[in-house]
Formats: structure tokens, sequence, C-alpha cells
């Protein structure tokens, strides 16, 4: 055997190695849209069978319209486009419930040990004229089934719509509130934050939060820190939608330092939406190394072709992170739960023993580090 074919069966060796150990290790999420998290396989045999019209009903022909491939350009628009094919999808009750259920189940399929899905009532009641008590109520219940028969700790993320106007934000704000004791978490600002600025839904988030919801808004994605800072100083929030442009100003990164506030980024997601130009050049671990509280999630699994795994392979392999970085990363996730403060002390004692591992693990964990 030549020295390059041993390097790559070396290479090999380590790649499978690292995969299986991540794959092992409890995960948190924070920052899963349940728009994003719909099977291909289900879309294309629910569909039939609930008469939706789609451009075809072979899963391969289907993938290029729900799914960034190879040869998409990375362009954020382009991703927004594949949501356009995947929203007729929910049509009734039980395609909402069935999503609900298999995103909460796929997640606990790769380890997630507590999830936070997010979805919009607003945009799922659209597609029937269905009210927003009705799909909410059908989200909850699917997800709770899916807690109890997968293991998992699910907190559901009700998300606002920046474009879709002050009426219905009031609205959805008033369901999100009347449902936080039955599992509802946290209250999103999510959508354009080109065109439409955070300020005119200042009170409604405010009023979320009084009524003790968590806060996360989707911010420094599409724009600069300005939004960031927007979103911090006006909306009052706890957590920052991908942030990652954070670091383009300083004052902004010592404002999110100083305020403690966690910042939900999506590598794979970034890299596909134009965010950032490579995974090499992704500011994770410059934001991890400055201080902040930086987590890992999915973002849209289904769109991304993506599993938490997934993203800490590349959080690894791409960006560069080490395994204890990883680690603390994890921990990061944890302590930025939307959990009442007696749940997020089990989660991070249970988490942190899992990560502790065994004599033996930990050798293993010596090595890639």
């Amino acid at each position: 055997m030549t020295q390059s074919a041993k390097s790559e069966q070396r290479n090999q060796f380590h790649t499978v190695s690292l995969r299986e150990i991540l794959q092992a290790m409890p995960k948190v999420d924070l920052h899963r849209h349940l728009e994003g998290s719909l099977r291909l396989e289900t879309l294309a045999e629910a569909a039939r069978e609930h008469g939706v019209d789609l451009p075809s009903y072979d899963i391969e022909e289907l993938r290029p319209l729900v799914q960034v491939v190879d040869g998409d350009p990375y362009d954020f628009h382009r991703f927004l486009e594949k949501f356009k094919l995947l929203r007729r999808f929910y049509s009734c009750r039980e395609a909402v419930e069935r999503v609900a259920y298999e995103a909460v189940t796929d997640a606990a399929e790769d380890n997630v040990q507590y999830l936070e899905l997010r979805f919009s009532p607003a945009s799922l009641a659209m597609t029937q004229d269905f009210s927003l008590d009705e799909v909410t109520d059908w989200v909850v219940q699917a997800v709770n089934r899916a807690q109890r028969d997968h293991n998992i700790a699910v907190g559901l993320i009700v998300s606002v719509m920046r474009d879709f106007g002050r009426a219905v934000a009031e609205n959805v704000t008033e369901v999100a509130i009347a449902y936080r004791d039955r599992g509802v978490v946290g209250l999103d600002l999510a959508g354009d934050e080109v065109h439409y600025p955070g300020k005119p839904f200042a009170d409604l988030f405010r009023r979320a939060k009084a009524a003790g919801l968590g806060i996360t808004v989707h911010a420094g994605e599409a724009m600069g820190p300005e939004r960031v800072y927007e979103a911090i100083t006006v909306l009052e929030a706890d957590r920052i939608g991908h942030g990652v442009r954070t670091i383009e100003n300083s004052d902004v990164v010592q404002l999110v330092l100083r305020r403690g506030i966690a910042l939900e980024v999506c590598p794979t997601s970034n890299l596909q939406t134009g965010v950032v130009r490579s995974l090499g050049t992704h500011p994770l671990r410059d934001l991890y190394r400055l201080g902040l509280r930086v987590t890992l999630n999915t973002d849209d699994p289904s769109v991304s072709n993506t599993t938490l795994t997934d993203e800490y392979v590349v959080a690894i392999q791409g960006i560069g992170l080490t395994m204890i970085e990883l680690k603390n990363i994890i921990m990061n996730g944890v302590r930025a739960a939307f959990l009442p403060p007696r749940e997020k002390a089990r989660l991070e004692k249970r988490v942190a023993k899992a990560l502790g591992l065994t004599t033996s693990a930990r050798f293993r964990w010596r090595f890639w580090e």
C-alpha cells in the first residue's frame, strides 16, 4: 500500500470514528423550524393521500425543489424559494400533526436531549384558512405525543413574521401567551429583516416577556449588526437567531457579551444562504473565543439536508473547533434554553455527566482534541 493510500485510509477511519463519537453525544437544538423539518418521503406520500398538487411525486425529482442540492447557488432568496412548495403540504390537520411528530422523532434519533422547535402559526393557518388556535393546538398535541414516545424534552417557540404585518403579529403573540402553560416557551421574530425592522413589534415582545416567554429574534443574518443591536435594546431579546454578523461591530460584540445574549448559530444554513462564503471563514470560532455564548443548531434540517450531528462534524472539521470547545458550546445551549430553573438544572446535570463519559471514552476525547 502506498503512503497516500495509507493516509487516505487513516483519514477515512478518523472521519467515521469522529462521526460515531459525535452521534453518541447528547445534543441541544435551540433553533429548528418545523416548516423546514419535513421529510421528503412524507411530502410525497402525504401529498398523494391528501390531494396536494405537486410537480412530481418522485422523491428524487422533488429534492431539488425543496432541498439545497449540489450545484445550487448559495443565495438567501434561493434558499427561501424552497419553502414555497413545502407550504402547500400543510393542507389539513393530519399533515401538520405528522410533520410535527416526525420533526421531534428525527431529533430524538439524532440523540437530541432537548429541542426547541419553532413554527409560524400564521404561515400554517393561511394554507387553508385555519385559525391560529387550531394549528397551534395541532402542533402542541403532536409534539406532546412525540415527547412521550421518544423520551425527549421539547419546548415550542411561536414565530411572528415581520412581513405579515402588525395585526397578524398581535394575534400570534396572544396565541403564544395563551399556550405558555401548554408547551410554548418562547416568542420569535422571523422573516425579512432587511425591509421590516423590529421596532413596530416592540410592545408585543415586551408583553410576551412579561408573561414569562423567552424572546429570540432572527437578526444579524441577512442584515448586519445593527439588527442585533435593535433586537437586544428594542425587543429585549434573550437570544439571537443566527447573529453571526455580530462580529462586524466591536460595540455590538461587547453588548452581546455584557448582556449574556446567546447566539443560535446554524453553520450549514449560513453557508447555503450566502451569509458566509465558506465554512473556513465562518465566524463561529472567533465568536466563541471572544467569550460569546454561541450555540450550535440546525435551522431547517430538511431544506439543508443536515442533522445536528452533521453540524457538529462541520464545526470541528470545517470551522476548526476543538472537542473541548464543542462540549462547551453544547453546555451553552443547555444554559440558554427557555426552561424553568429546576428543569434546566436537571438537564444541565444530565448532559454534563454524559459529556464526561467513561474512562475509556475520555481517552478518545483526548485523542480527538
